[in-house]
């Protein structure tokens, strides 16, 4: 198999299906190769299999990338009303969690059926299990060798995401194939990543995998008020998993395990009001009962209100402000929902996501220095640096 088209897309996820529905729409004869064995593979995984497929609350402030402002424009013009529009348009019910986060009511295959009849609706051809061996400057374009046959564009398409969740397709392809036509690539990590704990750390928490609390956690000048998950090797949540972006070994991890409160006062109420109930006891009121009794085993102690002086109490008003645990690193792309840095964005032009040393090749998603925060906002920049490529390949 061999063939001529006008827009070749490398990638069969979010940003690759969206890039090819929107060129195919306009008439460009579509083709969007994918290595895996299945579209979207990453979008069936995602929102625990609900998929959480945009934020209605989605800015530029929510997104990390060495130039913070080259977001703005594909985010502008397509914005989360108008993939909830699509989504309203084939049916799909659908509801908001908490913070603007938008949910499939059903299953996250319903939003792969749906960008999979959009592109069917505007004749773009998906070619799955497909290995792609070289791409060349032609002619007329590209030259493209693959497992499926030579193919020829005008214009290719790169969306082939980052390092994250190798075992769905994650890997640097993207990369290289972008340091192979002059762009450079700024150093990658996991983000959205659960933190690991080791030593002492880790033998003080191990037992108590599956305990959730709410906490915020900072790092990195910025701070996540959410929930807390402790597992067998280390910590996650939606507050960890959102610092883990921020975080890097060897910086500081603050926790604030009373997160709103002013622990110092509510202890001293506390001691006020039941004088002879024990610290452990009394924590246990805001904290999980065994988080709490963990706590006054290793980092405090635990004697009747009564027994501690205000300074006492102060002391230990500091430690729930600021629990003192050293994370040692994170569980690394396994199981990482994205990877941070990538292909330089200086090098694209932030309007058609076009490069600025090759006409005709387009940089999309995952695989571009631009990460967002949990919720939805990914999937978002999926959507948005999709159309705006696809609004012009």
């Amino acid at each position: 198999m061999g063939t001529g088209v006008d827009v070749l897309v490398l990638g069969a996820g979010a940003a690759g299906l969206m890039a090819a529905l929107t060129a195919g729409r306009r008439g460009r004869r579509v083709v969007v190769l994918e290595r895996a064995n299945r579209p979207g593979k990453k979008i069936l995984m995602s929102g625990g299999g609900r998929c959480n497929f945009t934020n209605t609350g989605t800015t530029p402030a929510q997104f990390i990338s060495a130039n913070r402002h080259f977001c703005k424009s594909a985010l502008a013009r397509y914005t989360p009303q108008d993939f909830v529009a699509m989504v309203d348009r084939h049916g799909i019910a659908w509801h908001e969690k908490e913070l603007g986060q938008l949910f499939c009511d059903d299953s996250s295959k319903q939003i792969v059926a749906m960008l999979l009849e959009e592109c069917a609706q505007a004749a773009v051809q998906v070619i799955a299990d497909c290995r792609i061996d070289g791409v060349t400057r032609g002619v007329d374009g590209f030259d493209v060798a693959t497992s499926h046959g030579a193919f020829t564009a005008a214009s290719v398409v790169v969306a082939t995401g980052g390092l994250s969740v190798p075992t769905l397709g994650g890997s640097g392809f993207g990369y290289a194939l972008a340091r192979q036509f002059g762009h450079p690539v700024l150093p990658t990590r996991p983000g959205l990543v659960p933190l690991t704990l080791t030593g002492v750390h880790a033998e003080r928490l191990s037992d108590l995998s599956g305990v959730a609390l709410p906490i915020e956690a900072g790092s990195g000048g910025q701070a996540f008020r959410n929930a807390m998950l402790v597992t067998h090797r280390g910590l996650s949540g939606p507050a960890i998993l959102q610092v883990s972006s921020y975080w890097q070994p060897g910086e500081p991890l603050r926790i604030d395990l009373l997160p709103g409160m002013d622990a110092f006062a509510c202890l001293r109420a506390e001691r006020a009001a039941r004088p002879g109930v024990e610290l452990r006891t009394a924590l246990a009121t805001w904290l999980p009962k065994r988080f709490a009794q963990r706590l006054c085993e290793h980092w405090l102690d635990s004697r009747p209100l009564a027994r501690y002086s205000d300074r006492e109490l102060a002391a230990i008003g500091d430690v729930l402000g600021a629990w003192p645990v050293i994370a040692s690193g994170t569980e690394g792309y396994r199981t990482a929902e994205v990877t941070l840095g990538g292909i330089d964005t200086d090098t694209v032009s932030s309007a058609t996501l076009m490069s600025r040393h090759v006409p005709g090749l387009y940089f999309v998603g995952e695989v571009l220095d631009v990460t967002g925060w949990l919720g939805g906002y990914n999937f978002q920049w999926a959507w948005a640096s999709g159309h705006a490529a696809g609004s012009v390949a």
